[in-house]
């Protein structure tokens, strides 16, 4: 393959913006299912599909947000106006967020782990699939993506786990690349 080839440069582009730099024009419903569909393709021993999606477009991001932000002054009476704003806007940054759910359980012969890392491949094939389609994206975990009580309020069961929210959006601004490791640093051969 030549290095010119289109799949090698998408792989060699795709970066992370910081989320407040994703903004609209969002990707339509064609372009999301499409990217959900790709996001599906990953490795999955068993053909257990041990995960799920869970799209936050349009209201719906303010209506997750409001949950996000009980739970937070649940825990932070005192918390001023300004962080509650904060925590309130965590799903509204981006026009379009999907949280990756992980539904691993149990089973006799795929382990959790191989179970939530194929979670973690969608993550990241979600992220290619909508720089594919010329949108950027960011994978975030923060402290909601682990509270129980947020969990349930956003329709996860006890036993679901969120293993990333993915902001998907038009770039504001271009991105400069961050510094990568050298591969001197990160390979052995044995």
């Amino acid at each position: 393959m030549s290095s010119a080839d289109p799949a090698l440069e998408l792989l060699r582009t795709r970066k992370s913006p910081k989320v407040f730099d994703l903004t609209f024009p969002a990707p339509d419903a064609a372009e999301c299912d499409s990217m959900l569909a790709i996001a599906s393709r990953v490795p999955d021993h068993g053909k257990l599909a041990p995960w799920r999606f869970v799209v936050f477009e349009g209201e719906a991001r303010e209506c997750a947000g409001e949950a996000i932000a009980a739970v937070f002054v649940a825990d932070n009476p005192a918390a001023d106006a300004e962080r509650v704003a904060l925590e309130r806007t965590r799903l509204s940054r981006a026009p379009l967020v999907i949280a990756v759910v992980s539904r691993a359980a149990p089973h006799a012969k795929i382990p959790e782990w191989e179970q939530t890392l194929s979670g973690a491949a969608a993550c990241t094939l979600l992220l290619l699939a909508a720089h594919a389609h010329g949108y950027a994206g960011t994978w975030l975990t923060e402290w909601y993506s682990y509270d129980p009580r947020v969990r349930a309020a956003l329709g996860l069961s006890t036993e679901e786990r969120i293993i990333g929210f993915v902001h998907i959006g038009s770039l504001a601004r271009p991105q400069d690349d961050r510094p990568r490791p050298a591969l001197a640093d990160l390979v052995t051969r044995y």
